[in-house]
């Protein structure tokens, strides 16, 4: 692809990436969950950029927009990522591969190709609204459980009710399957949201493989008192003993090589300021690129959870919302994926992703492989994310020579 197309079709993914960032339910920054009032506008624009690059494209019926190219054979390749942030997010998070996609396919259509290429942008993967992640690609996987539909928010809303209400229709989820018999593979191009690649000076890192995941959601149960009239010895304080609880998160993290532990959320359930803290609700997030590991940490720390409640006489309710088992990339696509790098005069980075991505989900019905691009700072889920407008042009020059060779391939 000559020099200055890409530089075109960069600067044009960059400038969306801005009008997309500005979509949003709050107005003091970027927060775009699973089927809010901004994804209409946000669905629009996409499903208008991918026919304009060529593509049929439709939204099925879990709100992902999803453009198709038809080559000479259905098999096919999935180029893909999410368009739903976390609370006050950076605007590259995500949608940057799915703007690079849909300039893949702009390339694609002006050929003609053997295989077919699918660019899907994912209606939802952070797992904010629903407290679990992945809604969108597990339905295009077919790996959608019906049993979600009755799941709430923190509104009270079922997922079943924030569907018909958004226009969509729950009984039409099992059409958005894809035939997984006919895919080829699946590609995503990603910020890093880590400072390895700005460590080692490099644009682009290969990925090969996904750290495993145990999310789950943790309740102190105690009593709520009177803060003035009950003496400490005598309190049964779910606060307290939370705490204590993340500050041993903490500790088992650090003394385990390669593990992480985090509490991201931890909120009283009722209360006020002269009231002892009668429930207290918390999330865990614990992963590691080994499942042995991290399954053991994670049942160490359940158990120390219920070690500490017994201790301080409350109780402690566990929900798993999440067991995802590490993922390792497909060597043969990883493979191809380097050479593009190289073709690319660039130098191949290799390196394992802490963040879940929608491959992970795509993982036990085909060939995944992962491009990441560098993050200035390591910041990433956070308003000061950022690109280099180089290192997204040789993101998509690498991801066009990789993608092209892929659907130019005979022998798949």
């Amino acid at each position: 692809m000559a020099r200055w197309d890409a530089t075109a079709a960069t600067q044009r993914v960059l400038e969306r990436c801005t009008i997309l960032g500005a979509l949003s339910e709050t107005p003091d920054n970027l927060t775009r969950t699973f089927l809010s009032l901004p994804m209409h506008d946000v669905q629009s624009l996409l499903l208008e950029w991918m026919r304009e690059a060529g593509l049929t494209a439709h939204l099925d019926a879990v709100g992902n927009v999803r453009g198709r190219l038809e080559g000479l054979r259905s098999s096919t390749l999935i180029v893909g990522s999410h368009v739903d942030t976390v609370p006050d997010a950076g605007k590259f998070d995500g949608i940057l591969g799915v703007l690079l996609g849909i300039e893949i396919a702009r390339v694609a259509s002006k050929m003609e190709v053997y295989h077919s290429l699918e660019v899907i942008a994912f209606s939802e993967e952070e797992g904010v609204r629903f407290g679990f992640p992945f809604i969108g690609s597990s339905a295009v996987c077919g790996s959608f459980d019906p049993a979600w539909l009755t799941r709430t928010d923190a509104g009270g809303i079922t997922l079943e009710e924030s569907l018909r209400n958004f226009g969509l229709n729950p009984l039409e989820i099992p059409n958005a399957k894809l035939d997984l018999d006919a895919l080829l593979g699946y590609f995503e191009i990603h910020i890093e949201q880590g400072p390895i690649l700005e460590h080692l000076d490099s644009p682009l890192g290969v990925v090969t493989g996904l750290v495993g995941q145990s999310r789950l959601t943790l309740e102190f149960g105690g009593l709520a008192a009177h803060a003035g009239t009950t003496p400490m010895n005598l309190r049964r304080d779910a606060l307290t003993g939370a705490c204590e609880f993340v500050l041993e998160v903490e500790k088992l993290a650090r003394a385990t090589d390669g593990l992480t532990a985090t509490v991201g959320r931890l909120e009283t359930l009722s209360g006020a300021g002269n009231v002892i803290p009668g429930a207290v609700r918390l999330s865990l997030d614990v992963r590691h690129a080994s499942d042995v590991v991290r399954l053991l940490s994670t049942n160490k720390l359940l158990e120390l959870a219920r070690q500490l409640a017994e201790l301080r006489g409350l109780r402690c309710g566990i929900t798993q919302n999440l067991e995802q088992s590490a993922v390792p990339c497909d060597p043969a696509l990883t493979s191809r994926l380097v050479g593009a790098v190289l073709h690319g005069g660039l130098s191949v980075q290799r390196l394992t992703s802490g963040a879940g991505h929608d491959a992970m989900i795509f993982a036990p019905h085909c060939p995944v492989s992962m491009l990441f691009v560098r993050s200035p700072g390591g910041v990433s889920h956070n308003p000061l994310e950022a690109v280099f407008e180089s290192d997204v042009e040789d993101a998509l020059e690498v991801g066009c020579t990789f993608v092209l060779d892929v659907l130019g391939d005979h022998s798949a």
